[in-house]
């Protein structure tokens, strides 16, 4: 934390030149900017750090992780000798704030945006000069999309919740078409979206419909609401209805509460950060992000993080070190086709990304966005993990 805290102030975290050899050391190196949560101002007075040894607030880790991730995707390039200048902001300074960083002339030549961010709010100003420049800007963790529309440059790695819907939607037409299926939700405007597309969904689909009911229960349900909607001689098979993270650990908690019902659970991709929620319980959640912790890649990867950052990465680290490697190469073999190749599989990680135009407007010449569409159903019993596609 003291090394990024000295980074940070070079150039509102200007991080390093990684410069190629040869031909490509006389051309200019390609700039990639970095955006994260890393929240420094918090964290240190000057240059003093504030908050402590013992450890760090969780609120600092999941971008200090993606910043770790970002920093030895880094050390990878530079054994690579890739051509590249990267630069790292602070997505939560106080002296640099977003709409300030895009005015900066080091900023104005930038070819590639990555950004994770934690609040929708932010997205816009990075949004608008990414149109503006016409620089993919890739938005690499949720929340993702900001309400935004007619930005053909703005790329959701993590889809919106419509594709997630859309994809649980055919999964249970696959493996559970005949079954009773039972949606619990709570109040409110998201929780109307995601019956609506549900409901759409069923009206629409050629194949024979789900028969899915759906309940609404308060914020403060008991376990015996549930499990009085749960039939002992069937498999029920449940579906959260909400994206509240609180209403979901609840939720699977009554699921639990009984073993006389074969219950299956369906997650919304918020699933995916909750500890300790498949105790006892079969979950199956989407995610656009399948890291397998067994594969050569991932224990390389986890060994050398433990051995520059003394810690066990978490999915941030992954996220970090791949959106940089992975679309950073990208870059370095398309630079200005970039856009038309996202979906690149020449210097794939872990993960497939299948990126499409979306629009809203089927007759709008341009999409409102660029949006990866491939999703991984991952599923969880009692601690363990694994992947159905």
């Amino acid at each position: 934390m003291r090394e990024l805290k000295k980074t940070g102030l070079i150039i509102c975290c200007l991080l390093f030149v990684l410069k190629g050899s040869t031909q490509d050391s006389l051309a200019r190196p390609l700039k990639i900017a970095v955006f994260a949560p890393v929240y420094l101002d918090s964290a240190f007075a000057d240059d003093t750090y504030k908050l402590g040894k013992n450890n760090l607030p969780k609120y600092l880790l999941p971008g200090l992780d993606f910043y770790n991730g970002v920093m030895l995707a880094i050390d990878s390039l530079n054994a690579e000798q890739a051509s590249l200048e990267v630069l790292f902001f602070d997505s939560k300074s106080v002296e640099s704030p977003l709409q300030s960083i895009v005015n900066q002339p080091e900023f104005q030549d930038v070819s590639l945006i990555i950004a994770s961010f934690n609040m929708r709010s932010e997205i816009k100003s990075l949004a608008d000069f990414s149109l503006e420049k016409n620089i993919p800007l890739i938005s690499a963790t949720y929340p993702n999309d900001g309400g935004l529309i007619a930005n053909p440059f703005f790329v959701l790695i993590n889809p919106t919740i419509v594709t997630h819907l859309e994809a649980i939607y055919k999964f249970m037409q696959r493996y559970y078409p005949t079954e009773n299926i039972t949606v619990f939700r709570k109040k409110g405007t998201l929780e109307d979206m995601i019956q609506n597309t549900f409901s759409d969904l069923n009206k629409k689909t050629p194949g024979l419909p789900l028969n899915i009911k759906t309940i609404e229960l308060t914020d403060s349900f008991t376990s015996s609401q549930v499990t009085g909607y749960l039939d002992s001689a069937k498999l029920n098979v449940i579906i959260c209805g909400t994206l509240n993270e609180n209403f979901g650990t609840n939720l699977t908690k009554a699921l639990r509460s009984s073993n006389s019902y074969r219950v299956i659970a369906m997650g919304m991709p918020t699933w995916d950060g909750i500890k300790d929620i498949s105790k006892d319980l079969e979950i199956v959640y989407t995610t656009p992000y399948n890291y397998s912790r067994t594969s050569k890649l991932s224990m390389k990867f986890t060994d050398n993080y433990r051995v520059k950052f003394a810690g066990r990465p978490s999915d941030m680290a992954f996220k970090g070190f791949e959106a940089m490697y992975h679309f950073g190469k990208l870059l370095l073999k398309y630079n200005k086709q970039l856009i038309q190749n996202l979906s690149g599989k020449e210097f794939r990680l872990f993960n497939d990304f299948d990126i499409r135009p979306v629009r809203s407007d089927k007759n709008s010449k341009f999409p409102d966005y660029l949006e990866n569409k491939k999703l991984y159903f991952i599923r969880k019993t009692d601690g363990r993990i694994t992947s159905v596609n």
